[in-house]
């Protein structure tokens, strides 16, 4: 009776951790412990003070020294939480293009970088992760770059 009873608990044991495997799989959270960060000291005159954040796509990379100074700007607004110029700025990026890693609904938040001579928001923008990755468009989603900060 008692080894029965033990099989039936490592049973649902299993089927309890395939369970939580298969959600955290479905929501993208990792399972794995985290790794250490390292923070690094941004170089002066720049516009973040955000940690490194490794490349967590296949795309390009660009450094955020290599944007345009608009994008700099808005990358310096987003360090500062804001004001934005825009009422759009902050809002939720579905990434319907399938451009950027695969996440959740309400992960990106999409900021405006403004476009001189557009009158209106333009084409270009950031996009910021949950998880701090930003990436920037210059062509209304149709390409990104991945921003490597206090580079």
């Amino acid at each position: 009776m008692n080894r029965s009873r033990n099989k039936l608990l490592a049973f649902a044991g299993l089927v309890i951790a395939v369970v939580v495997l298969v959600a955290a799989m479905v929501s993208g959270v990792s399972l794995t412990a985290p790794s250490s960060t390292t923070t690094t000291t941004p170089e002066p005159g720049t516009a973040s003070t955000a940690p490194a954040v490794a490349n967590p796509s296949v795309l390009p990379t660009i450094n955020a020294s290599q944007l345009p100074k608009e994008a700099r700007q808005t990358l310096a607004l987003i360090a500062k939480g804001g004001p934005y110029p825009y009422d759009r700025d902050g809002v939720n990026f579905g990434n319907f293009e399938g451009l950027l890693p695969k996440k959740t609904s309400g992960f990106y938040k999409e900021y405006t970088v403004p476009t001189p001579g557009e009158s209106d928001r333009g084409a270009r923008r950031i996009i910021v992760g949950k998880d701090t990755a930003k990436y920037y468009t210059a062509d209304h989603y149709e390409s990104f770059k991945f921003i490597v900060e206090g580079k």
